[in-house]
């Protein structure tokens, strides 16, 4: 058999093919996405590939990438409790206690406002200067030091092969904006739409027990009022996605405090009342995603509630009651509470059917997808 000899024309062709399919694989995305759930809005300056969406990933993990190298992002949202840290109130690089919790990274494409407390923010690039370069409270603590930030990347070997791939276009892409767009391209591809829930509405009946469809339905109903504030496909009312008409954003108070029996939260964390000074903000907070909720206990913005027994107890009684303590007060007599938290009754099997129902909203597969996961372990 005589052997195909190609003129050098020919080969540097076809090698230039191939670096043109290998460049077009790296710059293509593919949602995982069943064809009932919607696409993610992408911002137009920052679209989703490959290859951005896998240097996000690194970074996401990288520990260098806080002042004392002691922490990443992934830090204070470990994938397996999904994408939250189990502490009440989240701990920065330095050790300052911050005044709310760790929120859930899970499906955060579709979030139209981001973190507890923010009417303003709505999008992930600005969100991710915040824990890099945020000074009050510290947490990654690099603020002042982004020239430190640039020079990683520049002389780091994988840093130096991904970041060009990554942004093709930029004369130089070794930038910190760039690297707040690739890890914002990570977190939108943090998705979860498999839990027994959206397996039973695909037409799979026998994944949800009897008690969880009973506590489906409990759910939806005007006896609980749940899903007025934590309704839609990704069980929050502050969403928005590709085919969005009008964008959702819902913030509430829901009782948790009345100091004073006027209405007061503990001061620093009073909510939008932090940032607009209205009265009628007083207390009002992002109604976060149930998705894989029983995942990310303590719960409400500051952890003050451990378990979902403990949150069935809060919303049957209308808010809380503080007894006594500097933060003492009848929550449910709050006058700036949503009109949609108001006691209501349970027998003891409807209770337990409603907290069966909302066990089914954990997706474990994206607890443990290892496109999500910390690729430095992988590395090692």
């Amino acid at each position: 058999m005589k052997r195909l000899v190609l003129p050098l024309a020919g080969a540097a062709l076809i090698a230039g093919i191939a670096a043109f399919v290998l460049l077009r694989s790296e710059q293509t995305y593919q949602w995982d996405l069943h064809e009932s759930i919607p696409i993610p809005v992408v911002p137009a300056d920052n679209p989703m590939t490959r290859v951005k969406v896998e240097l996000g990933r690194w970074l996401f993990y990288d520990l260098r990438l806080s002042v004392n190298g002691s922490m990443s992002c992934g830090n204070c949202h470990f994938q397996r409790i999904a994408f939250t840290d189990a502490r009440g109130r989240a701990i920065g690089a330095t050790g300052e206690l911050h005044p709310r919790g760790s929120m859930s990274l899970v499906n955060t494409a579709y979030s139209s406002r981001l973190t507890w407390a923010n009417h303003l923010l709505d999008r992930l690039e600005v969100q991710a200067l915040t824990p890099m370069f945020g000074e009050n409270p510290v947490e990654m603590g690099m603020a002042g030091r982004e020239e430190d930030i640039v020079s990683l990347i520049r002389t780091d070997p994988r840093y130096q092969e991904l970041f060009p791939k990554a942004f093709p276009s930029d004369e130089d892409p070794f930038s910190v904006l760039n690297v707040v767009r690739a890890i914002a391209s990570f977190v939108r591809s943090i998705v979860s739409f498999d839990s027994p829930y959206d397996r039973y509405l695909r037409g799979d009946k026998a994944a949800m027990t009897d008690s969880q469809v009973r506590g489906l339905e409990l759910f939806f109903s005007e006896q609980t009022e749940c899903f007025h504030c934590h309704g839609g496909f990704n069980f929050t009312d502050s969403s928005s996605h590709s085919a969005t008409a009008i964008e959702s954003v819902g913030f509430h108070n829901n009782g948790l405090y009345n100091i004073g029996a006027d209405g007061g939260y503990p001061e620093g964390n009073t909510g939008l009342h932090d940032l607009t000074g209205r009265p009628r903000d007083m207390g009002r907070f992002k109604a976060p995603t149930l998705r894989n909720i029983a995942m990310t206990a303590p719960y409400m913005h500051d952890g003050s509630i451990g378990s979902l027994d403990e949150v069935l107890d809060h919303y049957q009684q209308g808010g809380r009651l503080i007894a006594d303590g500097p933060h003492a007060g009848d929550g449910s007599r709050n006058p700036y509470k949503s009109v949609f938290v108001r006691p209501f009754e349970l027998s003891a099997t409807e209770r337990e059917d409603l907290l069966a129902f909302l066990r089914a909203l954990t997706d474990e597969s994206a607890l443990r997808n290892r496109d999500f996961s910390n690729p430095f372990n992988d590395a090692n």
